[in-house]
């Protein structure tokens, strides 16, 4: 039952108390988890490490702008069923050949319980999520081509993330559990940092965190570096041999802290580094 499982985190995703407890109630009462926040704040990596944590497999359906929710439950070939028909193939009239089960139908007909990942909703038309409701709350949908009605087998752990991007029909959020992920502050970040590299030089950490915190805070940037960023601008300064005893000044490697040029720009003095 999905109420005897308990998430605490995992060695390489460090989560605080609140979020922890939003989790665990969600699951008990088997709600679909809402994660907000801001690109690079761990949303997805979420998801990952609860499907890590209770050795469950993960599906996860990446949400486009394009996307129907139609999409999630399952697409009836009807062009290559034609085709078949057209060449004289055998079985063409055996429809659910043609049936290929989405994220969500690959989640319920999963032979354990699962996590489902659905990641960045926000990203499609408004009436998305609310075409999703009814096959949430019920965990089951229906093929008309083949008068079937899929159920969920084990009802999976479903966790959804926005960018908050777009606000979300009110409907559709009365059926979740909620759950905002603040940036880290300095103190949870060095945390992270971490559980990720624990062998990492004092020195570097300090100025790592310095110089990434002043260039979130001070400039307006386009694309604020996250956490992921921070991670791997750290490791390519481990593997670069660089010295780190003025990071903030010298913002060496920077493209792997800022992606796009014109925040590469903003930052920078005459001299590098930056202003």
């Amino acid at each position: 039952m999905t109420t005897n499982y308990r998430f605490t985190g995992t060695d390489d995703y460090i989560i605080n108390d609140e979020l922890m407890l939003t989790m665990n109630i969600a699951i008990k009462m088997n709600k679909p988890l809402l994660v907000k926040g801001e690109p690079g704040t761990g949303k997805t990596a979420l998801a990952e490490s609860i499907a890590k944590a209770l050795d469950m497999p993960l599906i996860t359906w990446s949400i486009k702008s394009t996307t129907k929710a139609q999409d999630g439950l399952y697409q009836y070939d009807v062009v290559r069923r034609l085709y078949d028909s057209e060449l004289g193939n055998e079985g063409v009239e055996d429809i659910k050949k043609y049936i290929k089960l989405g994220k969500i139908g690959e989640a319920f007909t999963s032979d354990k319980q699962c996590v489902l990942l659905i990641d960045e909703i926000d990203k499609a038309d408004l009436e998305f999520p609310n075409d999703l409701l009814w096959e949430l709350d019920r965990m089951e949908f229906y093929i008309p081509e083949t008068d079937e009605t899929i159920k969920a087998n084990h009802k999976p752990i479903v966790i959804i993330t926005s960018n908050a991007e777009k606000e979300l029909p009110d409907a559709f959020l009365r059926r979740c559990a909620f759950h905002y992920i603040d940036f880290p502050d300095e103190e949870l970040m060095r945390e992270i940092v971490l559980a990720h590299y624990p062998d990492i030089e004092e020195q570097l950490m300090e100025q790592a965190m310095d110089a990434f915190f002043y260039v979130r805070e001070y400039f307006e940037l386009k694309k604020k570096p996250s956490t992921s960023e921070l991670l791997d601008w750290i490791n390519a300064l481990q593997l670069s041999g660089i010295p780190t005893d003025n990071l903030r000044r010298d913002l060496p490697l920077m493209s792997f802290l800022l992606k796009k040029d014109e925040d590469r720009e903003a930052v920078k003095n005459p001299y590098g580094g930056l202003r």
